[in-house]
């Protein structure tokens, strides 16, 4: 991405999100001013101001080492997920099973972890990533191959897989793997007493999850921006015909590229089981997956720009409850906002190419003959 290109990205993606923050605004207030006058709305605070709102807002996303602890702490598993969206799109396939992978790969890692209990904790890491991984890289390149040789809808198969894989872990972890113990929440055997995978240095509370996402985006940017497997992946996203005219073997490019999208939602559900739960229960089905697809469309499917984009929603998330306990509004009020941004967003995708300011030198003077 040139500098013209990436210029034009931030101003129309800033553009939607300032856009999605008036929208917003002015739902919050046009629904907690009506419920002065009308106590069936429920509404449990007073009027509520657009400035109010994002300051409270801001708080508690940023606006503290606390709030930047917690935010980077969810941001964590949408890196991850969010590359389970971004790496088939080069493809030209729109995948959102990232939470069905996510799942399967908390569980392969739960068993992994189970199997290797007693042995050293680098060994038991290792062994419950590479389980995650290819648990979550196997259902989604399951994807890729009935969308390639059944020509199968990738967006509809992902999300109906999604639920299967849902319906999978809850089978497993509510029966054979239960702990007998878990009388009101089932959940499996614990892997360890204590959070086996710790903090980052210099940033306490936040666990290595994040430095695992920030290095995959880094890695998988290399791999499809500067290597011959990604050009010949932005090759065929581009065209498929002609990618198969030109040989490339198209099958095996789309198998490898869900693949690894599903291996690193995977990752994503290893991470949230040796970092926080430490076992699989239904904690682990929180929509990190769904919310990966929206920070992937915020950063345009890059790589890089997942990860400031997956800052932005993890702070949204982590300011649900500071605005609940602030303002009294509900955590759906968070998921509300997320989803105007998402469909802003996708409706000034119309925008790309329309500013002259943004055309090559040659497009400009040629527009002004």
């Amino acid at each position: 991405m040139n500098l013209r290109n990436l210029a034009e990205t931030l101003t129309i993606t800033l553009m939607a999100i300032l856009t999605s923050m008036v929208l917003y605004g002015v739902f919050i207030l046009t629904y907690t001013s009506l419920g002065q006058i009308f106590p069936i709305l429920g509404v449990k605070s007073g009027v509520i101001w657009p400035g109010e709102l994002f300051v409270t807002m801001f708080e508690g996303s940023f606006g503290g080492s606390f709030s930047w602890r917690n935010t980077l702490t969810r941001a964590a598993p949408l890196i991850l997920t969010a590359l389970c969206t971004a790496l088939p799109a080069r493809l030209g396939l729109i995948v959102i099973g990232a939470e069905g992978a996510l799942v399967l790969g908390g569980l392969g890692a739960t068993a992994a972890g189970l199997a290797l209990i007693g042995t050293p904790v680098s060994v038991m890491l290792v062994g419950m990533a590479v389980a995650s991984m290819i648990a979550g890289g196997l259902l989604i390149g399951l994807v890729g191959a009935l969308a390639h040789f059944r020509g199968v809808n990738a967006t509809i198969s992902s999300l109906l897989i999604t639920y299967i894989a849902i319906g999978v872990f809850n089978y497993l972890v509510e029966g054979p793997m239960r702990d007998p113990a878990s009388l009101n929440k089932p959940s499996t055997y614990l892997i360890a007493e204590d959070p086996i995978l710790g903090s980052m240095p210099g940033l306490p509370d936040v666990h290595w999850g994040l430095g695992i996402g920030v290095a995959c985006c880094f890695v998988l940017w290399l791999l499809m921006d500067h290597t011959t497997f990604g050009f010949a992946a932005r090759m065929a996203g581009g065209n498929i015909r002609a990618a198969q005219g030109a040989g490339l073997p198209v099958g095996r490019l789309i198998l490898l590229t869900c693949f690894l999208g599903g291996a690193a939602a995977g990752l994503a559900g290893m991470v949230e089981i040796a970092a926080v739960h430490r076992q699989a229960n239904a904690s682990l089905i929180a929509g990190y997956g769904f919310t990966g697809i929206l920070v992937s469309f915020i950063a345009r499917h890059h790589p890089l720009g997942i990860i400031p984009a997956a800052v932005l929603f993890g702070g949204l998330s982590a300011s649900s409850g500071f605005l609940q306990r602030r303002l009294y509004m509900p955590d759906a009020s968070v998921q509300l906002f997320m989803g105007i941004i998402f469909v802003v967003i996708l409706l000034f995708e119309t925008f790309y190419g329309r500013f002259r300011v943004f055309a090559p030198r040659e497009v400009r003077e040629a527009a002004a003959k």
